[in-house]
C-alpha cells in the first residue's frame, strides 16, 4: 500500500516502523528537517519537509495516489485539516489522531463526517479500551469502539434455573436493538444463529444499545455475579476514559486516585458513579487509605512509567490479585513480571494494532480478529447493488455472520431482522473466521446482476 504519514514524532515514527516492516510504501511529512533526516537513517521511507496542512506539501508527498493517509502530529487541528485535505486530493482514506475527547463526541457534531475523515482515533481512548478488555475478558470492545459509544457489549454466563436455559435463541423474548453475538462453552465460541440452544454454563455475548443490557442479563442469570472493585491510579485521559467505560456497567465499582486537586474536581463533574479520591498513588499510606488491598483490580495509568511500576508493586504487596499497568517504554516490559505486575498495555502497540486493522482495500474499512481468532469484527461499506440490499436481514444467508451495528449518518443502531441495508451504509459485522470471505462477499458491489 502507498501510505502517507503526517508527523515524524514518536508516534509517527513508531507507526512508520511497523508499516515498513510489512513492506508498505511510506512517505512521512514533517516540518523538522532534523527529525526527517534521523528517520531516513533508520527506515526505508520517503520524506517531505513542510506543513501537513499545505496542499503543495501533500501533493509532493503523494496523497493523490495514496491509499491511506495517517495524520499523527501533536496538533488535533492540524491532523483533522491535513487528513481532510488529503482525502479531497485523492487519498483513499484518511485517519486523524486526536487528543481532546470532545472531538470524539458525535452527539453535538460529527467532526469526522463533516471533514470527510474515515476515522478519528485517540491514543488515550484506545489504551483505555485495551485495559478494559483485560478486565472484561473476552468482550468485543473493538465493536464498541467502532460504534462510537452508542453500542455496548456484555458477556454473561448462563446459570442454572435461568429463564433462557434450554431455550433456542429465536424463542427468547429479546427487546429491540438487542442481539446475541457469540455463544459457546469455555473452550470455543461461535457466532450465534437463531436455532442455537442456550445451555447452562454457556457464555453468551450480548450486543445492544448503551444502558439496555442489564435488564436482558436477567434472562441468562439466576442471580448477578458479585461486583468488582476497580481502582485506577491516575486521572488523566487514559484513567478517565477507562473509568467512563467501566462505570456504566453495574458489575463494577470504580475508584480513581488523582493527585491534582483541580483535575479531581473535573473528574467528579464528568463521571457519574465513580469515586474520585485526591491522593498520591505512589505513596503506600495513601493506597492503604484507599483500601487498594481489597480491590479486585488495580490499574496504573499515571503519566509516568516509573510511577506506574511503583504503585503497581505496592498494590501487589498489599494483596490486590490483579495488577494492570500502562507502560510506554518498551525496555520496561521485561521488568514488570519480575515485580509482580501481571499485564501491561503499551499505547504505541495499541495504536499500531488499530492502524494495521485499517490496512484494507475495497469496501472493507477495518478488520480485526477477536476471541483468539475464532471470530472477526469487520467494518465495511455496503456496496451498490450488493446482495445484502435486496432483502431484510432475516432473509439473508448470513450463516455464522451477524450485522451488529448499522451507521447511516447521523443514526447508529443495532439492527433487527426486519431492517434492510442500503448502499452507502457503514456496517459492523461479527463473523466466524472460517466463513468470513463468504459472508463479506454478500456486501460487495454488483453491477446489474
Amino acid at each position: 500500500m502507498n501510505i502517507v504519514i503526517l508527523g515524524a514524532g514518536t508516534i509517527g515514527t513508531s507507526i512508520a516502523r511497523a508499516l515498513c516492516a510489512r513492506h508498505h510504501n511510506v512517505c512521512v511529512v514533517d516540518q523538522s528537517k532534523a527529525a526527517l533526516a534521523e528517520l531516513q537513517d533508520r527506515l526505508d521511507v520517503h520524506t517531505v519537509c513542510g506543513n501537513a496542512c499545505d496542499p503543495i506539501t501533500l501533493f509532493q508527498a503523494g496523497v493523490t495516489s495514496a491509499e491511506l493517509c495517517l495524520a499523527l502530529t501533536s496538533s488535533d487541528e492540524v491532523n483533522i485539516v491535513g487528513a481532510s485535505i488529503s482525502c479531497e486530493m485523492g487519498a483513499g482514506r484518511s485517519v486523524s489522531r486526536v487528543h481532546h475527547p470532545s472531538y470524539l463526541d458525535t452527539t453535538t457534531f460529527d467532526i469526522a463526517d463533516h471533514f470527510g475523515v474515515a476515522r478519528l482515533i485517540s491514543l488515550e481512548n484506545l489504551t483505555a479500551l485495551a485495559l478494559a478488555r483485560e478486565i472484561r475478558v473476552p468482550g468485543l470492545l473493538a465493536l464498541e469502539n467502532l460504534a462510537q459509544g452508542a453500542v455496548e457489549v456484555q458477556e454473561v454466563a448462563v446459570q442454572e434455573d435461568a429463564p433462557a436455559a434450554g431455550q433456542r435463541l429465536d424463542q427468547l423474548d429479546l427487546p429491540g436493538e438487542t442481539l446475541v453475538g457469540l455463544i459457546g462453552g469455555s473452550d470455543r465460541a461461535v457466532i450465534a444463529s437463531a436455532d442455537d440452544v442456550v445451555e447452562v454454563g454457556n457464555h453468551v455475548t450480548l450486543i445492544g444499545r448503551l444502558g439496555e443490557l442489564d435488564s436482558v442479563r436477567q434472562l441468562f442469570e439466576h442471580k448477578p455475579p458479585p461486583r468488582q472493585h476497580v481502582v485506577i491510579a491516575g486521572g488523566g485521559e487514559i484513567g478517565f476514559s477507562l473509568a467512563r467505560v467501566l462505570e456504566h456497567r453495574r458489575r463494577f465499582n470504580v475508584t480513581v486516585i488523582e493527585s491534582n486537586e483541580d483535575r479531581c474536581e473535573l473528574l467528579a463533574e464528568r463521571l457519574d458513579s465513580t469515586t474520585v479520591l485526591h491522593a498520591d498513588a505512589t505513596r503506600r499510606s495513601q493506597l492503604e487509605e484507599a483500601r487498594v488491598g481489597t480491590a479486585s483490580v488495580f490499574v496504573a495509568t499515571t503519566g509516568h512509567d516509573e510511577d506506574n511500576i511503583v504503585c503497581g508493586v505496592e498494590a501487589n504487596e498489599m494483596g490486590c490479585p490483579k495488577i494492570l499497568s500502562v507502560v510506554r517504554r518498551p525496555d520496561y516490559a521485561d521488568v514488570l513480571a519480575k515485580v509482580g505486575i501481571g499485564q501491561s498495555v503499551s499505547p504505541r502497540e495499541v495504536l499500531a494494532e488499530e492502524i494495521l486493522a485499517l490496512l484494507q482495500r475495497g469496501p472493507v474499512i477495518s478488520r480485526r480478529a477477536v476471541c483468539d481468532g475464532v471470530a472477526e469484527v469487520v467494518e465495511l461499506e455496503v456496496g451498490e447493488g450488493s446482495e445484502v440490499t435486496r432483502a431484510p436481514l432475516k432473509e439473508l444467508p448470513l450463516t455464522r455472520g451477524l450485522v451488529a451495528t448499522v451507521v447511516r449518518s447521523p443514526a447508529i443502531w443495532v439492527p433487527g431482522g426486519d431492517d434492510q441495508l442500503k448502499a452507502g451504509d457503514s456496517v459492523i459485522v461479527l463473523v466466524q473466521s472460517d466463513s468470513a470471505d463468504e459472508v463479506l462477499g454478500l456486501f460487495a458491489a454488483r453491477n446489474g446482476d
